[in-house]
């Protein structure tokens, strides 16, 4: 029986052996997959949100500030909003955003906030670092200005994509984020299915993703 497993053994061993020195295959050019080809922004960003509209995200295109309230009224009458918390950026304030969430009647909490106390709010509004219009992925890098919680936490989501933001592909993504220590990646929302295959939206994160896309500089 030793002499037996002896030899299955030594076989082993003789085909891994065989198997570490052989080179690996090298795949010809015709099977790589060439870099994704950009359009103009207006068809980038119309690709960005049909595809999260596809996957159950709400999206809106901005032009102007006064489009922006409009938009924000309408947000919070809909998902009947009460309490805000928001990343408290540079390019999020010169939106105004707090002002005209707290005319609307709107409380607004800071980013920086008990992690219970964020969790109560209705809504969490955000900017995004990066998007990615062939899957309708945004890219939120996480630090002390861009909080992951506020994207996280409320049970609506909103996030305001500058064209700056648009990205081919996700090799251009990573470059960017892998000297940070941590990005949320977000398509669509909150989705979760038990071992019955049964969805359930909003268990793991925001029941809502509303994203309004911005057309010119503001």
């Amino acid at each position: 029986m030793n002499s037996s497993r002896d030899q299955i053994l030594n076989s082993i061993h003789t085909t891994l052996q065989s198997t570490t020195r052989a080179p690996l295959p090298r795949h010809a050019a015709s099977v790589r997959i060439a870099p994704r080809a950009t359009g103009d922004i207006d068809s980038e960003i119309a690709l960005l949100l049909s595809e999260i509209e596809k996957l159950g995200g709400v999206t809106r295109r901005i032009g102007s500030i006064d489009e922006l309230r409009i938009a924000l009224e309408e947000l919070v009458k809909k998902e009947e909003i009460a309490k805000a918390t928001m990343w408290e950026t540079r390019e999020l304030r010169e939106l105004g955003l707090a002002e005209i969430l707290t005319a609307l009647g709107v409380t607004i909490v800071p980013s920086d906030a008990p992690s219970r106390v964020l969790a109560e709010c209705d809504l969490g509004v955000t900017g995004v670092d990066a998007a990615l219009p062939e899957t309708g992925t945004l890219v939120l890098r996480s630090s002390h200005e861009h909080p992951q919680l506020v994207s996280l936490l409320p049970r609506v989501h909103l996030a305001i994509v500058h064209p700056s933001a648009l990205r081919a592909d996700l090799q251009n993504v990573f470059a960017e984020i892998k000297s940070g220590k941590r990005a949320v990646l977000i398509t669509g929302p909150s989705r979760t299915t038990d071992i019955e295959k049964v969805l359930t939206i909003g268990v793991h994160g925001p029941k809502a993703l509303h994203v309004f896309a911005l057309t010119t500089a503001h």
